[in-house]
């Protein structure tokens, strides 16, 4: 390992109003979405014809306003300027069941109520109140499912990725990608050791990690993020921020990282030699970073890629997969991506592919670059994982040849 310090554009045109939408949804969001959140599921599971006993539905709508005050409060203390972890681990668990009871509550208030009609089940205070234990069993379930999910160690997902400019020499390199880890109010320790047992075992060529360490800074979350010095790699282990570092003074993960033995590649590259044939490792800071005012942090891949032959193939590490039109048009081979946790709570992958090209797996831009992008290895906020299994990347290259 040396160290050297048309049709992404239409494509990048064509996403454009989508991002615009989603802007203009995001600055109305905070304040309303708290109150659909709950509204909705207060008024499905109490109000449309159960006819519950009077403390029933006092006493349930009490727990919505509770939780309504409760979510907001939390994720402000948690993730504000207090960084009160246990405020955090409350706020970001009310997100994410009231996000459950919500879909759920449209999905079968919508579906099922009038199923049981044309069905002649019951009267109307019979399918209410059907609809109401149907909603309470699917988002009881999917929550503990989501939890069980969002704890374990992410699965190992392999694949072949077939790069037409790599040589014979440097076929069949292993590559792992871990990313997303967001250490954080829940204390990961052990786990972040045992993903470390994991990609150790993968005998790696070389190890990623494409952002989004943690949700604090370097010296609060020092503790989980220590693991990572034991990953082991036969050539290199490298790193990119991700916009979760920008939040968490981002030097200091830079610098920690440093220590730990990875390489952060802060729009640069380095050269992996194997079997006389040369692949380009680069990588680019986060598209946050130029926003943070952190002097020098800026996503530059004309940096990164400077004096790389360019007939060489290029690995490019860059955060969001929203990268991959720039990485297009300077025809990077492969880039590598995190981000968008696959939506990690169904259904908000459909908010994810607003601003993003690709919410997971393997996608083709332009005439060569190929993005992958993982759901992530940890979780962020709610401690959920609904339909969005996590994941530590196996990418088997191979050569065109």
């Amino acid at each position: 390992m040396t160290d050297t310090s048309s049709t992404g554009q239409a494509r990048g045109e064509a996403t454009a109003p989508r991002r615009r939408a989603l802007y203009r949804l995001m600055r109305y969001l905070p304040m309303v979405a708290p109150v659909l959140l709950w509204a909705v599921p207060c008024w499905v599971l109490l109000y449309t014809g159960q006819h519950w006993p009077l403390p029933v539905t006092a006493g349930g709508t009490a727990l919505f306003v509770l939780g309504l005050v409760a979510m907001p409060l939390g994720m402000a203390r948690g993730h504000g300027r207090r960084q009160q972890d246990a405020a955090a681990v409350l706020g970001d668990t009310l997100l994410g069941v009231s996000w459950v009871l919500f879909t759920w509550s449209v999905l079968l208030g919508v579906l099922l109520r009038p199923a049981l009609a044309v069905a002649g089940v019951g009267d109307g205070q019979d399918r209410a109140r059907t609809v109401a234990w149907a909603v309470l069993g699917v988002s009881a379930a999917l929550l503990a499912w989501g939890y069980a999910e969002a704890r374990r160690v992410p699965r190992v997902r392999w694949l072949d990725v077939r790069l037409p400019r790599l040589g014979a020499g440097l076929d069949g390199l292993r590559v792992v990608l871990v990313t997303d880890t967001h250490y954080g109010p829940l204390d990961r320790a052990r786990w972040s050791a045992r993903v470390c047992e994991t990609v150790n075992a993968l005998d790696a060529d070389l190890v990623c990690h494409t952002g989004d360490i943690a949700d604090g800074t370097a010296e609060r979350r020092r503790a989980q993020a220590a693991p990572l010095g034991t990953v082991r790699a036969t050539h290199a282990r490298v790193y990119v921020t991700g916009n979760h570092e920008y939040y968490s003074e981002a030097q200091g993960w830079v610098d920690l990282m440093d220590k730990l033995g990875w390489e952060p590649l802060r729009n640069r590259h380095l050269l992996l030699e194997r079997g006389g044939d040369t692949l380009v490792v680069a990588g680019v800071d986060d598209v946050t970073a130029e926003s943070s005012g952190l002097p020098g942090h800026r996503a530059h891949l004309a940096g990164a890629l400077d004096g790389a032959d360019p007939g060489l193939p290029v690995l490019l590490l860059a955060h969001q997969p929203a990268f991959v039109d720039r990485a297009a048009a300077a025809g990077v081979d492969l880039q590598l991506s995190g981000h968008t946790h696959g939506g990690q709570i169904w259904p908000f992958h459909y908010l994810v592919r607003l601003d993003q090209p690709a919410l997971a797996g393997l996608s083709h831009h332009g005439a060569r670059t190929v993005l992958y992008t993982s759901r992530g290895t940890g979780f962020w906020g709610p401690p959920f994982r609904v339909f969005a299994p996590s994941e530590i990347t196996l990418l088997v290259l191979r050569s065109g040849n």
